[in-house]
């Protein structure tokens, strides 16, 4: 299922660049990644390297590219009123299995830093519920990721 969706990032259009659309399912998957990031008010550098190692991964980028993208997503996520033009794109162009691979990457940001903070449960569960992951696959989701995470402290209100 991962590799699915890895291959549907990898074959999204390429060139996200300063006048990158939020309708892009790249720059919607960046900002969401962002947004999680950043939802406990701490962005720390352990969360940023693999903000940047998803987006590398997912989409065979690096360099110029790969920065590219994340400040779109900062940009966008920054300029950003709430949640749903971003999930919106990607519920248009993920599968249902593109959709919790998707979440399960949010998931491997929140434990970058092995905590889980009640904001970011609560991002990743306001997006689970936009883009149509159910429940029990969110939760499995976060499981996997904080059984991955080295040291990874907190509860969801899931448990």
């Amino acid at each position: 299922m991962f590799e699915r969706v890895l291959s549907f990032l990898r074959d999204l259009p390429a060139g996200a660049s300063a006048h990158a659309s939020t309708d892009d399912p790249r720059v919607a998957a960046s900002a969401l990644l962002y947004h999680v990031m950043n939802a406990d008010g701490v962005r720390q550098d352990v969360e940023w390297e693999r903000f940047k190692a998803v987006l590398s991964e997912s989409y065979s980028i690096s360099g110029a590219e790969l920065e590219a993208l994340a400040a779109a997503g900062e940009r966008a996520d920054n300029e950003s009123i709430d949640l749903y033009a971003f999930t919106s794109v990607l519920k248009r162009h993920l599968d249902a299995d593109g959709r919790k691979a998707f979440i399960g990457l949010m998931w491997e940001i929140v434990y970058a830093d092995g905590e889980l903070h009640e904001l970011e449960d609560n991002t990743v569960w306001r997006v689970a519920e936009l883009i149509g992951v159910e429940r029990h696959d969110r939760v499995e989701a976060r499981r996997k990721a904080a059984a991955q995470a080295p040291g990874a402290r907190g509860t969801s209100s899931d448990e």
